[in-house]
């Protein structure tokens, strides 16, 4: 059976998600979508839209969309829509799940690898954010979870940002780059968004052998700005609201690139000692490794304290062979990262 492909659909309260959620439910892309939401109510999914109510808290929507609660376990509500697929009571293309606004997507992400019988079945596309232009900077500055969901996403939306000053939308964006370099940003007008922009991302490769997306890491140029502020720097990110105030955020990227190979054994024994301590604090990792005794590329990648890698495809005749990884977590020790790497080297 082919793996059921499923988009984490995450940002912070009042962000836009049910819109773009129910955008996506009314476009007629001939996808069927099972949506399971974390918060489910009436307030959250419009009622000319569903169907009818059943016993299992399973909606059926009249362009063939189902929508569920979850009622205990993210884990068993999965469970269920498989076994219910297989059987031919339900008819669904694919898996969108809405996480409550103050959610961490991290052990939602976490769930599709460390279940067996959910990593046989489903497979996870990506992680989808949401920030709101308007409320954004205070929200960042404020709360954790908001943090967390801009360092976990493979695509950030910008909602809202037709009711802001195109100098704050920038500042924002030089905020989100600064936090999390390998996500693009598209800002969104009521929902509106190319449904090839949201399906089949492949931001993940823990369970897939997938091509390198070739725009890997591209905006990653501003991640490693260590220059120092002075006092009357004009640097984006002094919001004016606070006056000369510099975003320190706790969510942080860095880049490591190399062009020597990397020796697999010590690289093995230096990143499960790092995933066993600062683990819980590592949201996003991936890389794509030159690795001594193979001549294909390494494709490397990690969600808190889970990591796997998988053999690409060749290193062209022409290219150059490199390393390049990307770390985006929460104050993690750049210096002993960066060090640690470079004695893994041949």
């Amino acid at each position: 059976m082919r793996l059921i492909p499923v988009t984490i659909l995450t940002g912070f309260l009042g962000s836009g998600k049910t819109t773009l959620l129910k955008r996506i439910l009314l476009e007629s892309h001939g996808q069927k979508i099972a949506v399971v939401e974390n918060e489910f109510g009436e307030e959250n999914i419009d009622n000319e839209i569903l169907v009818n109510d059943t016993q299992e808290n399973i909606i059926q929507m009249n362009n063939g969309c189902i929508c569920c609660s979850i009622r205990e376990d993210l884990r068993e509500t999965l469970q269920l829509l498989a076994a219910k697929k297989r059987k031919g009571l339900l008819d669904f293309d694919r898996v969108v799940i809405e996480t409550t606004g103050l959610a961490d997507p991290g052990p939602v992400a976490q769930t599709f690898f460390m279940d067996e019988e959910i990593a046989e079945q489903y497979l996870l596309d990506s992680i989808l954010t949401l920030v709101d232009a308007k409320h954004a900077q205070t929200q960042l500055d404020d709360r954790q979870e908001a943090r967390r969901q801009v360092g976990f996403a493979d695509q950030i939306f910008i909602s809202k940002a037709d009711l802001v000053a195109d100098s704050d939308v920038k500042a924002l964006r030089h905020r989100l780059s600064r936090m999390n370099p390998r996500a693009p940003q598209r800002s969104v007008h009521f929902g509106e968004v190319p449904i090839a922009e949201v399906f089949d991302l492949r931001g993940f490769n823990l369970n897939a052998k997938l091509d390198i997306d070739p725009d890997f890491l591209k905006a990653d140029d501003h991640a490693d700005h260590d220059h120092v502020h002075g006092a009357d720097c004009d640097h984006p990110s002094h919001d004016r609201a606070h006056g000369h105030h510099h975003h320190d955020d706790d969510v942080k990227s860095f880049v490591f690139r190399s062009e020597r190979t990397f020796d697999p054994a010590k690289l093995e024994d230096f990143l499960g000692a790092i995933v066993n301590i600062y683990g819980p604090r590592m949201l996003r990792y991936k890389g794509v490794l030159n690795m001594q005794g193979t001549d294909r590329k390494v494709i490397f990648q990690g969600v808190h304290q889970l990591m796997g890698s998988d053999l690409g495809p060749a290193w062209a005749k022409d290219e150059k062979k490199n390393s390049k990884m990307v770390f985006i977590g929460i104050e993690l020790p750049k210096d002993i990262f960066l060090q640690g790497l470079e004695q893994c080297l041949v």
